[in-house]
């Protein structure tokens, strides 16, 4: 039996009940409410930002080595690991994903703690070539209090992204889950919240505020002590967020979504490039911001291709994410479902021709989860609007090509840059294409691998900003500069004083 959590937010260094409208967070495989929370009001928002701004001036945290704050996040990742199984199947109750992916993101949150700390015990700054008689010196120190405002997809990793590097630069957190999956987030928040007080460090560096984003999250990210923001959602709240930051000065993070293209090449693996383009827009149920939305096969090969294709996305498992042989889980939420819905009776109005799926599954075991079947669409042109915009669920539009030239035009023909994914023998193609797609990340061969050591953004629409690589705590810090003067002899001016017009002293 899942035990959901009694206590509603954490905020202000303690847990307590949401002062704000309740909100009932559903398990989207049968449809029955797991909690019903009260969200975060907007003094609590206040509250929290303000004990956030103490705990970050506090010395005991101001002053605290890299070294030792490397200690708490490696503490933090321990507890992640200890937990990973009761975490898992929370984030699995509470977005419907399958067990293994769920665990899988546990585990990567924890991976994500370890190597920033190891990221700051290995940070150095620089004493940088003097012009003079200094010495010259580039310091970063944290930037106070960091907003943090996470989508629903992938929460508890999502939060590692943010919350491990802006802690291991000095700061503290208010960390905003999206409404409709706050339980693992909370959960974690427990967890962080039991390394600070076992270090003697205040737990008001990290809060957990959730409820709706026009109430909650546009409290966090306009408030005055709020000096950095990190989001990951959607562009149009992207903008908004953006449009904030621009006005409060300060910097902002934005990973935002993404129209991917998937290209198999006439002379690629048949078998790898299948199973990857499956994997690609299927797991996850396609909510991914990276996920593999746009396929284009060279026009000699797609009839078979796609054909195939067709065949193995109607043998994929829809089932419950508790189940081990689902393959392909329900959706976050029944009302994502009907905007899903919308996206495909929109491509058959553009006239498009729904190959497979495009539809919920029968049968009693699915009448009241969010499910939808993976879904293959072709026959439509690239200007069309289901090829271009974000769906954000298991939906593949297909497309032939005949030329490079044609394929690149097509595939950079969105407002987003977000992952392509090529599959080809060639190795001269793969990285003339890979050049020439407008795309942060670019995947050959494979799909969907990620590691926290290298950088992760979005061109265009997709978002500003990196998150990940070596340099991930800089993002959450400023830089200062220091010069030490050297040279004995005085300033120019230090021995003279001043005189008026007439020569008087």
């Amino acid at each position: 039996m899942l035990r959901v959590p009694p206590d509603e937010i954490l905020g202000a260094g303690r847990a307590r009940r949401g002062a704000g409208a309740p909100v009932e967070t559903v398990d989207p495989a049968d449809g029955t409410v797991l909690a019903t929370l009260h969200a975060a009001s907007p003094e609590q928002v206040d509250e929290a930002a303000h004990a956030a701004d103490r705990a970050a001036r506090d010395p005991v945290w101001r002053d605290l080595l890299p070294h030792r704050r490397a200690r708490l996040l490696h503490r933090i990742a321990a507890l992640i690991e200890e937990n990973a199984d009761a975490l898992s199947a929370l984030q699995t109750a509470d977005t419907g994903k399958t067990l293994a992916e769920t665990h899988a993101l546990a585990l990567s949150a924890a991976g994500t703690f370890r190597y920033t700390a190891a990221a700051l015990e290995t940070a150095e700054d620089a004493v940088t070539p003097a012009r003079g008689p200094y010495l010259t010196m580039s310091v970063h120190e944290p930037v106070g209090v960091v907003g943090a405002v996470n989508p629903w997809n992938s929460p508890i990793a999502s939060d590692a992204q943010k919350a491990a590097p802006a802690l291991a630069g000095g700061n503290a957190v208010l960390l905003k889950p999206a409404e409709w999956t706050p339980l693992v987030s909370l959960a974690l928040g427990r967890l962080v919240h039991r390394a600070l007080d076992e270090a003697g460090l205040p737990t008001a560096l990290f809060s957990v505020l959730p409820g709706p984003g026009s109430v909650v999250g546009d409290a966090l990210v306009r408030h005055p002590l709020v000096r950095r923001i990190g989001f990951t959602g959607g562009t149009r709240t992207g903008r908004a967020i953006a449009r904030v930051a621009a006005d409060k000065l300060v910097p902002a993070g934005l990973e935002l979504g993404g129209k991917s293209p998937t290209i198999v090449r006439e002379d690629a693996d048949t078998e790898q490039a299948l199973a990857g383009v499956l994997f690609g827009i299927f797991s996850s149920t396609g909510q991914s911001c990276v996920a593999g939305s746009r396929l284009f096969v060279h026009r000699s090969r797609y009839d078979a291709f796609v054909g195939e294709l067709v065949e193995r996305a109607r043998a994929l498992r829809v089932g419950p994410g508790t189940d081990p042989a689902t393959q392909v889980a329900p959706l976050v939420h029944h009302r994502h479902r009907e905007t899903v819905d919308g996206w495909v009776r929109l491509a058959r109005a553009e006239g498009g021709r729904v190959l497979c799926g495009g539809r919920a599954p029968d049968g009693e075991r699915y009448a009241a989860g969010a499910y939808y079947l993976p879904t293959v669409v072709d026959g439509l042109p690239h200007a069309a609007r289901v090829c271009r915009e974000e769906i954000f669920g298991p939906v593949l539009v297909a497309l032939p090509y005949d030329d490079e030239d044609e394929l690149v035009r097509q595939a950079n023909g969105t407002d987003h840059g977000l992952a392509c994914g090529i599959w080809t023998r060639d190795a001269g193609a793969a990285w003339r294409l890979a050049r020439r797609i407008e795309a942060g990340t670019v995947w050959i061969n494979t799909y969907k691998q990620f590691s926290v050591s290298t950088p992760f953004g979005g061109m265009k629409d997709s978002g500003l900003g990196t998150e990940k690589g070596r340099d991930l705590i800089r993002a959450y810090q400023r830089q200062k500069s220091l010069y030490w003067g050297t040279d004995p002899a005085p300033l120019p001016w230090a021995d003279r004083r001043p005189t008026d017009h007439g020569g008087n002293p």
